[in-house]
């Protein structure tokens, strides 16, 4: 779970300078924005698993 918690500080990070360069609207920018979403996606679902384990 904390490699997810890196992957998903270091595209919010692309994500985040991407939209200062390039644009909110920009294809790269949306781009990441959907990777970002699924990374956390990932890892909701397992933070979910690992409560409903408690």
């Amino acid at each position: 779970m904390e490699e997810l918690l890196i992957q998903l500080e270091h595209l919010r990070e692309k994500m985040i300078r991407s939209g200062l360069e390039h644009g909110l609207q920009s294809k790269k920018t949306i781009q990441l924005s959907k990777q970002l979403d699924k990374i956390i996606d990932q890892y909701v679902q397992q933070t979910l698993v690992a409560i409903s384990k408690k």
